[in-house]
């Protein structure tokens, strides 16, 4: 982005501008919403960034967002243990507790298998769930990675690697659009995914 502004107020439209989805459009009009903005929200919005950065950080087990070791739903005692849902990133968790529908655990992979980007199997929390498969209390995996390619490719990679171990391997049903991402999807469309998930040979 080629520099139109000078200094501070510069330097905020790029850092803006570094943001995913935000163009030198959206970074120009921020910069002059936090410029033109009560000086206490913005020590209030610089104060959640930085509140974020230390204390956020990721589940031991499943690799979901928490405050503490074990995220919320780990430590939820009424979860139903024998099934674990596989999810690309932490934001898929909560398109999928918005439905209601599900009561089971969660395993998030941290990204999906895309070679295009250098991201491949071992880039992913994918031992971890192996690890969490080995006892035999999961009796069903879930997987919900997005229906695009990478998604595709890696439930495929999944389906292949989980059959060996005995644990039924479903997959959401469709009602998802194709190529569309998981957090995009209403609840109802979600839901009856959900509901109508099958086993994959």
């Amino acid at each position: 982005m080629s520099a139109v502004y000078e200094g501070a107020l510069q330097d905020l439209v790029e850092e803006f501008g570094k943001l995913p989805g935000i163009g030198p459009k959206s970074a120009q009009r921020l910069a002059f919403h936090i410029l033109q903005t009560d000086s206490q929200d913005v020590n209030a919005l610089a104060q959640a960034l930085t509140d974020v950065k230390k204390r956020v950080r990721f589940c031991e087990i499943c690799g979901n967002v928490s405050e503490e070791a074990e995220c919320t739903v780990c430590q939820d005692p009424r979860r139903d243990r024998s099934m674990i849902c596989v999810v690309e990133e932490p934001k898929d968790v909560v398109a999928i507790e918005r439905t209601r529908e599900y009561r089971g655990l969660y395993h998030v992979l941290g990204g999906a298998i895309d070679p295009m980007a250098g991201v491949g199997p071992d880039n992913l929390r994918i031992k971890e769930l192996m690890t969490r498969l080995q006892d035999g209390e999961v009796k069903e995996t879930v997987i919900a990675t997005d229906p695009n390619l990478e998604g595709e490719a890696t439930a495929t990679y999944l389906v292949r690697l989980l059959g060996s171990l005995g644990v039924t391997v479903t997959r959401l049903a469709s009602g998802l659009p194709v190529g569309g991402d998981l957090e995009y999807a209403d609840e109802v469309t979600l839901g009856r995914a959900f509901s109508g998930r099958r086993e994959i040979d």
